[in-house]
């Protein structure tokens, strides 16, 4: 992915929520093709953007590389598997 690139920017009728993934390079690059497979079938849309600054991160209550944001609040920490990626995106859009 591309910083700002939206994930499923075809489905305007899907909610637009902003991501920041925070991490070192390999991390963040790691995690969001995960993310893009993880959530591509679901009815959302994530406008991404990266941060690799370590102390921006520490100022918002980073501790893990990568950690993803969602609208301000630490949403998943570590790198994660696709799948569990998967099921709390659909426990978060209930």
């Amino acid at each position: 992915m591309n910083e700002g690139e939206i994930l499923n920017a075809s489905s305007k009728e899907y909610p637009l929520y902003e991501a920041v993934l925070y991490g070192s390079r390999m991390s963040t690059a790691k995690f969001s093709k995960r993310l893009s497979c993880a959530i591509k079938h679901l009815p959302l849309r994530l406008r991404f953007h990266f941060e690799y600054d370590i102390q921006k991160a520490v100022d918002k209550g980073v501790i893990k590389d990568p950690t993803l944001m969602l609208d301000d609040k630490i949403f998943l920490e570590g790198l994660v598997q696709a799948e569990e990626i998967t099921q709390i995106f659909k426990k978060f859009l209930k």
